[in-house]
């Protein structure tokens, strides 16, 4: 298989593929499930497109826990086949689909009562490692005190009386999601992102295409298709309203926050779990950070910059202070981020008890949505929409293969690593660089160093943001499809998240590399640094309000760089 860079030659390519023949399946939705249903189709034989308004993964897919993880909760209800299919779709991407973007966790699970609790923690713990036999994860360890507290000195002495320590796994879900698309492009799939759908083309009933807007260029064109897959997530019943169509199911957003912390705040060698009294608390390492999180409460306010508030923080830091000995305080936060899980709409008031599982369904014929489910089933919920197009379409197609396919990047990769001390070498890198590059781009890394034999200035990190070099800049724009500086410094990198200044110190420098790769003009520049700077104080200030509608409302003091129709805002 060939690379592909999803560079600006390649996105103007793709449009005028779009725009000039029926497609078999048109995927509207660049997160993971969109992606990952792009690739699905590409990979069977059929024609594909896969348009997105704003960036890859802007939504949902990349501001979840970063976890590939069977769901423990879910076992105390029950859910065994949801439990058993997210493990075995883990250990796959660790194993075969993308060993270079997901790699093992260890946690730890403190228990505060004696007999009962470990024995019923216990119990759960053994049967997700049997649910997970054949992963190639260790099994898990109970611990005393004394055991629990040298893995994770952190930790205040009376918080527990010993502790249960598990594996489960980690992704960077923004890049996974962008290697997604990448490897659709690669099997012939018309990716473009910041091209929106604004209407349903029809004849009698039947979907046959969309109405797109190139929003960076300001015009509209037609896609046409045989089958359009709705994957949009939280905005699924927006998607459908433009149908005119009633959804067979109803989506409803609900808030999970994080808070970023420097590694050195929380003294541990391993990620914690802890229960809450609505769900459960993650402390989840993050290379030089930890991700602390999440929150779980409903939102029905602006979906494309859900927001976090004063009392989402401090709900965080409370619980997680109460087991740690040295409390995390407001000013050892580096980062705040908040999604929106997509959950299918049912009974229950509480978003904690709606459904994780996915539903796919077709309103009408041409038109298949899929929606619900988690991050780790992504491949499933992909395959299943394609399924369900397949069947529209009337003719014998392939079966799913992505089980078998994998990710740019993926090939070769265990061997690079093991060379990482010759490739360090040769490059003239420290062998941390090094793996931090082999972490983020796979076998791709040549791509990466190629650019530094070509222009030794691009070796050099960012000022102020150190743990990436100016070359990854210059790639994400010319070869990761980003087209705005909130694009490099959110999802190709993680540094609006990862600096306690959160990007605004190396924005102008970031700006002028993407400039070269992009033909900005020093107006157009300087712009791109004015709206970000914008949106990190609007975010920030966001933080400091009391309640969702004061924090929703000053976040959206900030415009988008590359505003998006009212319909999808």
């Amino acid at each position: 298989m060939m690379t592909v860079a999803l560079s600006p030659q390649y996105r103007d390519s793709a449009l005028a593929a779009l725009a000039g023949a029926e497609l078999d399946v048109l995927v509207v939705g660049g997160g993971v499930v969109g992606a990952g249903a792009a690739l699905d189709a590409a990979t069977r034989g059929l024609s594909v497109g896969l348009v997105e308004a704003r960036d890859l993964a802007s939504g949902t897919s990349s501001r979840s826990s970063k976890l590939l993880h069977g769901g423990l909760r879910y076992l105390e209800m029950l859910d065994f086949a949801l439990v058993r299919e997210a493990l075995h779709e883990r250990d796959l991407i660790l194993s075969r689909l993308a060993p270079h973007l997901a790699r093992p966790v260890r946690f730890l699970y403190p228990l505060k009562h004696r007999a009962w609790e470990r024995a019923y923690a216990g119990a759960g713990v053994t049967l997700y490692d049997t649910m997970a036999l054949g992963g190639g994860m260790p099994r898990h360890r109970q611990l005393t005190r004394t055991g629990a507290l040298r893995v994770c000195p952190a930790l205040r002495k009376e918080a527990l009386v010993g502790a249960i320590q598990y594996y489960d796994a980690q992704v960077d879900d923004a890049r996974h999601t962008m290697f997604l698309a990448r490897t659709a492009a690669a099997y012939g799939a018309h990716v473009a992102s910041r091209t929106e759908v604004v209407g349903f083309l029809r004849e009698g009933e039947r979907v046959t295409g969309v109405r797109v807007k190139d929003l960076e260029f300001d015009r509209e064109f037609e896609v046409r298709a045989q089958q359009v897959i709705n994957a949009t997530g939280v905005w699924t019943d927006d998607t459908q309203a433009l149908v005119g169509e009633r959804g067979q199911f109803h989506v409803r957003a609900s808030k999970g926050i994080h808070l970023v912390v420097p590694r050195d705040r929380i003294q541990s060698a391993s990620g914690l779990i802890l229960r809450t009294e609505k769900s459960v608390l993650f402390v989840i390492p993050w290379g030089r950070h930890w991700i602390v999180g999440t929150t779980d409460t409903d939102w029905s306010l602006d979906k494309a910059h859900p927001a976090a508030s004063s009392t989402d923080i401090d709900y965080l830091l409370e619980h997680v202070n109460s087991v740690l000995s040295t409390p995390l305080t407001r000013t050892d936060v580096q980062g705040v981020y908040a999604g929106l899980r997509p959950l299918l709409s049912g009974e229950s008031e509480a978003t904690s008890q709606l459904s994780r599982e996915h539903m796919v369904g077709s309103p009408v014929p041409g038109l298949v949505v899929v929606a619900g489910g988690k991050y780790t089933t992504y491949r499933v919920m992909a395959r299943d929409a394609v399924d369900a197009c397949v069947h529209g379409l009337g003719r014998s197609v392939a079966k799913s293969c992505t089980d078998r396919v994998p990710l740019l990047g993926a090939e070769g990769f265990p061997a690079l690593w093991n060379r990482r001390r010759i490739l360090a070498d040769e490059s003239g890198l420290h062998v941390a660089r090094v793996e931090h590059l082999l972490g983020r781009y796979g076998s791709l890394v040549h791509e990466v160093l190629g650019l530094l034999t070509a222009d030794p200035s691009l070796a050099r990190p960012l000022t102020g943001a150190d743990d990436y070099l100016r070359a990854e800049i210059v790639y994400a724009a010319g070869h990761e499809g980003a087209r705005h500086l909130e694009d490099v410094l959110t999802r190709r990198t993680r540094i609006s998240i990862e600096t306690f200044d959160r990007g605004v110190i190396c924005a102008a420098e970031v700006a002028e590399l993407m400039a070269g790769v992009l033909g900005w003009t020093p107006e157009q520049t300087a712009r791109e640094v004015e709206h970000y700077r914008a949106r990190v104080e609007a975010e920030r200030e966001s933080q400091e309000q009391p309640d969702d509608e004061t924090a929703d409302a000053t976040r959206l003091g900030a415009p988008d760089v590359v505003p998006v129709t009212a319909s999808r805002a």
